[in-house]
């Protein structure tokens, strides 16, 4: 049996998924691909592709100092890619998501989500950011909430902002 390149159409999203924590209940290829096609549709013409990295407290902390000097482990950093003038690429490359299992699973816990949905929540936002969008003041953030909160209900995931008090 040979193997065969899918076409276009079949492989409209490319995920680059590179897991590199120990830690248990990380989500499966499919779950993150699902996750990722859920926050693209209708913002982007595909093809597309993105890498996702998923890494200890460790990297992630070293990763948080350097690019944001921040010294301690976030739950997901984004790097949009910058493509250079006049180079032709056969898809469109996003970038990079990097995801800290431990700190994700944490913040699930003391937030009372199951895993799997703070997973899909922080995957979205990740994207989202390789779109362009951000939370740096309120309309920004408010723009971007309501995108996560469509993306995850379409998912058949509640708004992760609700909270018990609200």
């Amino acid at each position: 049996m040979t193997a065969t390149r899918p076409k276009a159409d079949a492989a409209r999203v490319r995920l680059d998924l590179q897991l590199r924590s120990r830690a248990a209940h990380v989500p499966t290829r499919a779950q993150f691909l699902r996750w990722v096609k859920a926050a693209l549709a209708g913002r982007l013409e595909l093809p597309a592709e993105l890498t996702l990295r998923v890494v200890g407290p460790a990297e992630m902390q070293a990763l948080n100092r350097e690019y944001r000097d921040r010294d301690y482990p976030t739950n997901v950093l984004s790097f949009p890619f910058e493509q250079p003038p006049g180079v032709e690429l056969p898809l469109r490359v996003l970038g990079d998501i990097v995801l800290c299992a431990q700190t994700v699973q944490r913040e699930a816990r003391a937030q009372g989500k199951p895993v799997a949905s703070h997973w899909a929540h922080l995957t979205v936002h990740g994207v989202l950011h390789l779109l362009g969008m951000d939370h740096l003041d309120k309309r920004d953030a408010a723009r971007m909430e309501g995108a996560e909160i469509a993306v995850l209900a379409s998912l058949g995931i509640p708004n992760p902002y609700l909270t018990e008090d609200a």
